[in-house]
């Protein structure tokens, strides 16, 4: 008797979690049936994202109704197996009764993710910008630092933000209401946290 061979399906995320065990530190993502591999960031990276947490949290918006949180992965519509990870997110306190899977949660509890641009700037500038509308996230916040602005993306719809501002070293921005809180960012600030120190 021979053994038949018998095909798996193929499955994105399994290659996403073999990449993650061979290259711990890279952050894998899937979006649009496309797997995203960025390397682990760099100190400038999480400078800026420590310093960008501090006004959410002053705000209030780590207690009660939402919290604060970091790298937590939200469920996209673009795909079967599509979730991607921000860096930052501002959440509904009830997040874990929106558990989809392999990580990731339900964009409806979701108010705004952020992402802090590395070596992939171009997927947070252009491909996740229709997937998170697409999610229907209230806000997403792009820190680019390739280019030393703020993007503030707002009101999505069809796939897209009806609404993306951009903010230079020198102005400061008021997000959206509807994150639960008012939270102002200084963009020099922001900016010079995420720029590298090394001579």
């Amino acid at each position: 008797m021979s053994a038949a061979s018998i095909e798996q399906p193929f499955s994105l995320t399994a290659i996403a979690d073999e990449i993650m065990e061979r290259h711990p530190g890279y952050r894998v993502e899937i979006i649009g049936g496309h797997l995203l591999a960025t390397p682990s960031p760099d100190a400038p990276h999480a400078r800026a994202l420590t310093k960008l947490m501090r006004p959410f949290i002053a705000a209030g918006l780590d207690d009660g109704e939402t919290e604060v949180l970091q790298n937590v992965a939200v469920w996209l519509p673009t795909g079967d197996e599509d979730y991607a990870i921000p860096d930052l997110v501002v959440v509904d306190a009830d997040i874990d009764d929106h558990f989809v899977e392999n990580n990731a949660y339900d964009p409806v509890c979701f108010r705004l993710v952020l992402e802090v641009t590395s070596s992939n700037w171009k997927d947070d500038l252009k491909t996740k910008v229709g997937a998170y509308a697409q999610a229907n996230v209230p806000v997403y916040v792009v820190v680019d630092r390739k280019h030393q602005r703020l993007h503030v993306l707002t009101d999505p719809a069809e796939g897209d933000y009806g609404n993306h501002r951009v903010y230079s070293p020198g102005e400061s921005v008021t997000l959206p209401d509807s994150i639960g809180a008012k939270v102002a960012l200084d963009v020099t600030a922001i900016i010079e946290a995420g720029r590298s120190r090394r001579t």
